[in-house]
């Protein structure tokens, strides 16, 4: 059985949505930040709970701050 954090589906709600507004794909935007596609689609779904390291990877491929990554509510 998977949990799902709020915190994690909400992260992972913005990171689909910044995705989607520049046209990529799930596998694009992975090979982009350098993060495993399987692994970037768990982050989406709210499946996982990434490390800084992660986060700021996703940041940096969408040439965000982690202030401006995390700017939704």
């Amino acid at each position: 059985m998977i949990v799902k954090y709020p915190e994690n589906v909400r992260f992972g709600q913005r990171v689909a949505e910044l995705r989607k507004n520049a046209q990529l794909s799930q596998e694009s935007l992975a090979l982009k930040s350098g993060i495993n596609r399987t692994y970037m689609g768990a982050v989406e779904r709210g499946e996982k709970t990434p490390s800084l390291l992660i986060i700021s990877k996703i940041a940096h491929a969408f040439d965000l701050t982690l202030k401006q990554l995390f700017d939704y509510e």
